[in-house]
């Protein structure tokens, strides 16, 4: 090969593409029995931690659209985790999501899920930890963009 660099086990992006559908193939079958897919165990992740946010907000927590958060409301709002209300106000547009006592309840069964992940991934709560802060450190630089 002529460019070395763009051997596809040269690239950082596809250590990370192999580490993502990884993580969300083990934590299938511990959300199935949540009867949460990955994504929505996120939004539920999410409300969890704040109780009520708008759409947009969520959007923003999860780093997605309207476009793909609003199906999947739909979905968690028919099986009967999320409830959602317009904001009232100066701005009817504005829709407001929160748990219902089901999606509370389903805090509680999902409260070893992390740990149960962890488990097969991190050998030691030092090796979580060092982790986490470099790839924080490493989504915030890619976030902020290019300075060169």
């Amino acid at each position: 090969m002529a460019n070395p660099e763009l051997l596809l086990s040269n690239q950082v992006c596809f250590l990370f593409h192999r580490i993502d559908r990884a993580i969300v193939a083990r934590y299938k079958p511990l959300l199935k029995t949540l009867g949460l897919t990955y994504p929505q165990y996120l939004a539920m992740l999410a409300l969890w931690e704040h109780g009520q946010l708008t759409v947009g907000q969520l959007c923003e927590a999860l780093v997605l659209d309207t476009g793909t958060v609003s199906p999947m409301l739909k979905r968690l709002h028919s099986m009967g985790l999320v409830a959602k209300e317009r904001g009232g106000g100066a701005d009817e547009r504005v829709v407001l999501i929160s748990l219902t006592e089901k999606g509370r309840t389903l805090e509680k069964a999902a409260a070893d899920i992390p740990r149960a992940l962890a488990a097969c991934v991190f050998e030691s709560m030092e090796e979580y930890q060092t982790l986490k802060s470099l790839l924080g450190t490493l989504a915030n630089r890619l976030e902020q963009g290019c300075t060169s």
